[in-house]
């Protein structure tokens, strides 16, 4: 590589100006000097003093003709891990004006498709779908995780080769009957279009929420299309509590009585208390999920504890609770996730509250003594094999996050995961 600030003549006229200049400096100091060893040259101290200036003034003399010299040195190749750093010759710096740096944000910047067009439009197949759901209204806690999808999507961005930044502005505001009715269909008008490569006829897709009864509204598409699914449910809490017992307040402590639809073409049915911790008692209800499903990660407290363990095997599930993880390690709950769900059709559902909160503060309702990042990670990826039909990451609310942005972060690493798990694993109805 070869250090060329400047032409051959500005180097030159450059190099005689700092000669010129130097020259000068001593012209400018020769009566100085002459003065000094004239009046001083039987003093020792002063004869010290003007061999200190005089060094002083070399140096300096120096260091400028060294400085022009150095824009002639050619430097060896660079080799090693320096070698893979290299600016490629015609690299331009983007275009900030480019669509990847503005306009409609996607997840790692891959293409947005048009899945919710109405029936006639020509829409390009796809495999996975990554849908948001921003929708919070259904939480017991604090909301914000409306803004889920828009920051896990931001913390997506680096995983992008051109690692591009864009902006998300949506804002949807709608009330729970409004909202998961609206989920309902989306998700199985995304769940309906043909896929491009997958070995089934049916795109598998996941959810960015958005508050946990998000999932809800996924499921029902999950099982109109495979039939009902295991569940793995990352959380720090149940969320099978009986709608009596945890289903009187939504967002803001307003009573909720909701209306909504299992299919979109059947008739509106009355319930109350639809909410994020009342959703996976519903999904039983429904007939959405098996007996074979299962709970990782829990330990909130629970408002009833025997009643609630009681409700909670009912509706089909097994515990695993955070604590456990460091009994049996991450093979160990690898090991007993495989063998509860064992060969179905599995929906995995991560509400980001089962990490930490050193790892993941930015959510509504988060529990100390959580796991870590790389510990979910791991757990996640041994899961490798399963029959992954949907999934989703829940309850980010990027307003309550660190300057780190370290709850994004995870959660767009976390879907990078899930998205993984599809790939190896195509399934067929």
């Amino acid at each position: 590589m070869r250090v060329d600030l400047w032409n051959q003549e500005k180097v030159r006229s450059l190099g005689y100006n700092c000669q010129f200049e130097a020259g000068s400096l001593l012209e400018t100091l020769n009566p100085v000097d002459s003065y000094l060893s004239e009046n001083t040259s039987q003093s020792p101290i002063f004869k010290q003093i003007r061999m200190a200036g005089l060094s002083l003034l070399a140096i300096a003399a120096f260091y400028q003709v060294a400085m022009i010299n150095a824009r002639e040195i050619t430097f060896p190749p660079p080799s090693g891990y320096t070698s893979q750093h290299i600016i490629p010759q015609g690299y331009r710096e983007p275009d900030v004006t480019s669509p990847k740096f503005a306009g409609l944000a996607t997840y790692a910047n891959l293409p947005y498709v048009h899945c919710l067009a109405p029936e006639g439009y020509d829409v390009e197949p796809f495999d996975i779908a990554i849908l948001g759901a921003p929708f919070d209204t259904g939480v017991t806690g604090r909301p914000g995780a409306r803004f889920g999808p828009q920051g896990i999507r931001s913390g997506s961005w680096r995983i992008h080769p051109e690692a591009a930044w864009s902006v998300y502005t949506g804002k949807f505001k709608h009330s729970t009957r409004i909202g998961l009715t609206q989920l309902t269909c989306d998700a199985q008008i995304v769940s309906s279009r043909p896929t491009k490569s997958s070995k089934g006829t049916t795109p598998r897709m996941i959810t960015l929420g958005g508050d946990h009864t998000t999932t809800l509204s996924a499921l029902r598409s999950a099982s109109s299309h495979w039939g009902p699914v295991s569940v793995i449910h990352f959380d720090s809490h149940l969320d099978t509590w009986d709608p009596e017992v945890l289903g009187m307040f939504s967002s803001g402590h307003m009573q909720a009585l909701v209306l909504i639809s299992r299919q979109v073409e059947e008739s509106l049915t009355m319930r109350i208390g639809v909410n994020h911790g009342t959703f996976l008692h519903i999904a039983h209800e429904e007939g959405l999920i098996r007996n074979s499903s299962v709970h990782a990660g829990i330990r909130a407290p629970m408002v009833r504890p025997k009643g609630d363990l009681r409700n909670d095997v009912r509706c089909g599930f097994e515990i695993i609770k955070a604590r456990e993880i460091d009994r049996y390690g991450v093979a160990g709950v690898i090991e007993r996730l495989k063998a509860r769900v064992s060969d179905t059709k599995v929906y995995i559902s991560v509400d980001i509250d089962v990490l930490d909160p050193a790892f993941a503060p930015a959510t509504g309702t988060a529990e100390v003594g959580g796991w870590s990042t790389r510990e979910l990670l791991s757990v996640l990826d041994g899961l490798d094999g399963l029959d992954v039909v949907g999934a989703d990451v829940v309850e980010v609310a990027p307003i309550y996050d660190n300057a780190g942005e370290s709850t994004v972060l995870a959660a767009a690493e976390i879907v990078l995961s899930l998205i993984g798990l599809m790939v190896n694993t195509p399934v067929s109805e």
